[in-house]
Formats: structure tokens, sequence, C-alpha cells
């Protein structure tokens, strides 16, 4: 069961554990920093609801075969005139490519089909911002006649100092669309020549979720049998690691304590690598406005110097297995999660 869903995962797909798994909720965080005479900032019982106690961000880079991407005019008054990537928070009841889909015909007037997530953003207070790319397949590009409160015009550019952009936070966004497109040219022109490697698509999957998850898939290499394991936890049944976000604190400070709780306080070097999948639905609103996004981690040492505390245990995989989740470990391979703060 346990290999059948990590493949899963690496598919992009989602698994049928549920929220009450969670093996570190916010109420076990609370416990461990109150037992160090700390008196803990974030309500155990969090309920994240869409624009009101958590926020998520859609953002579109779209990019056409003379490497332009297209951008719109902003037409709030805050930044008037100034020129951004088409994004948008997520409604109450909407799901991420609904979303995306809507920001980008809302404020440019074209149609797009999400093809792929290029990364995953997020920062304390419950912000997430997810960023897709994808195709146009319809409509007709804003023109200053076409001015509203969504934007005042959109165009295709190809030097972003040709703007004035509202914030800078997109140069790497545009940076890393553009050059994941080039990647799509040259293997429809030359597969056998590209070099560069990048994730397979991989889209958010509709899946109802009341809480703020970060599900690990956390692997390490058997130095004895050269064999890859994949940590379980054994909470009432086997499932892989599940921990409650805690909003209040970056998503590195969860990761390391939840590694903390299940290695002891000297565990071993690990990294995390970037997201499997990303599990959210929305619907109905107010109920099951959380996430679960998958993060790939590897330790640096080998298995038979990482030791695993109380309900936790490793389980090796086969070879076929191994070897996909080794494939996933170079740079791109798995899609960016970027701590802002």
């Amino acid at each position: 069961m346990v290999e059948g869903n990590v493949c899963k995962l690496l598919e992009g797909l989602s698994i049928e554990d549920n929220d009450e798994l969670c093996d570190f909720t916010l109420a076990d965080q609370n416990e461990v920093v109150a037992a160090k005479g700390i008196t803990p900032n974030t309500p155990s019982d969090y309920v994240p609801i869409t624009k009101s106690t958590v926020t998520y961000i859609v953002l579109a880079i779209l990019v056409n075969d003379d490497n332009e991407f297209l951008m719109m005019q902003e037409a709030k008054s805050s930044c008037a005139g100034q020129w951004y990537l088409p994004a948008g928070r997520i409604e109450p009841g909407e799901n991420i490519l609904d979303a995306v889909k809507r920001e980008v015909l809302e404020e440019t007037g074209l149609e797009m089909v999400p093809t792929t997530l290029l990364c995953v953003e997020c920062a304390s207070k419950a912000w997430f911002r997810f960023v897709l790319t994808g195709n146009i397949v319809g409509g007709r590009l804003k023109t200053p006649a076409d001015a509203d409160s969504e934007s005042l015009q959109a165009k295709w550019i190809k030097d972003i100092n040709e703007v004035n952009l509202r914030a800078n936070d997109i140069y790497s966004i545009i940076e890393r669309g553009v050059a994941y497109h080039q990647y799509l040219k040259n293997v429809q022109s030359s597969p056998a020549m590209t070099q560069q490697q990048w994730h397979q698509n991989l889209l958010p999957v509709v899946r109802q979720h009341k809480k703020l998850l970060l599900r690990l898939v956390v692997c390490v290499k058997q130095k004895s049998s050269n064999r890859i394991h994949v940590l379980v936890s054994e909470k009432t049944e086997a499932h892989l690691p599940l921990c409650e976000i805690n909003h209040m604190r970056n998503l590195h400070s969860t990761l390391r304590k939840f590694m903390v709780e299940i290695f002891g306080a000297d565990v071993p070097a690990h990294k995390p690598h970037g997201v499997l999948s990303i599990e959210h639905c929305g619907q109905p609103a107010g109920k099951n406005d959380g996430f679960c996004m998958t993060v790939l981690v590897t330790f640096r040492v080998p298995l038979e110097e990482v030791y695993p505390i109380d309900k936790y245990s490793w389980v090796m995989v086969s070879k076929e297995v191994g070897d996909q989740l080794i494939s996933r470990l170079p740079r791109n391979v798995t899609v960016p999660l970027n701590v802002i703060r």
C-alpha cells in the first residue's frame, strides 16, 4: 500500500489517506512548545477559511512562440498603470485551476488551459501562491478600449524593462517560465539532444481537506543493500508522515520541527527537494478550505545512521520505485517550493 501511494504521488495524483491520520497536529506542536516554557502563539483549533484566515493566490506565466510573456496593466488605484503577471486571490468555493483560468480571462481577455505548476510559494500568516503555466486557447487580447476594474489592458512583452512593474517579485518567475517554454520547444525539435531536465506536468488535484497539511515522502539509501527506503508512520494504520502546517511560522520551521519529532533533536542532515503533489478543493466554502502539499525529502547520510523514534519505521521499496525516487532529486525535476519568509 505504501509503495502504491508513493507511485501515485510521483505521478502527481492524490492518495486516500485522511486528515485524521495527521501525526503532528497544531495541538501536538503547541504541547512541545509549552513543555519548553514558551507560550504558543498559534491556536490549536485553527481552521483555514479562504480570504479570511488563509490567503491563496494564483499567478500565471504564459509564454508565446516568440518568447514573449503575457502581462496586464493594473487598474487598482493603489498601483494604477503599473504592470504585473495575471494574478489574484482564490475566491471562496473555488479551486486552484478554476481560479487561474478566471484571473487570466478577467485581466487579459484570453482563455487559458493550465498545463502545470511551475512553483509554489509560501509565507507565514497562511499565505500561499501557486504559479502555473499553460496554453492560450481562445479569447481576445484586452486593449485600452476594454479597460475595466480588473485591468487597463494586456500585452505580450519581450523585455521586462519596457514596462513599469508593480513589484519586482516576478523577475524569477518570468525567467523560470521562459526557460520552461524554451525547454518544451527544444524537446519538440530535437528530444535526443535535450540535456536539461524538468519535472513532468503537475496540476493540483481536486480533493477536500479541512486543514493545512504537509505530507512527506522521506527517502534514504541503505548502504549495505544500496536500496532506497521510505519512511512510514504506523499511527493507527501505515501511512506516509503527515503534519499540520503552523501558519504563524514559515514552512521551513514546520518541516524542521516535524523532522525533530520523528528523528529527535540530532536529526541528521536532510534536504527538501520540492513538491510532488498539491491537493485542494475549496468546496463547500468555509468547510474544506485546507490543502495538502507533498514534499520529497532525502537524507545525506545512509539509513544505518538515521533512527526514527517510536511509531515511525523504514520500508524498503522496489528497485524500480527507488530508481524513480532517485530520478526526482536533480534540480527542477520536482516543482520548487519557495519559502519567502
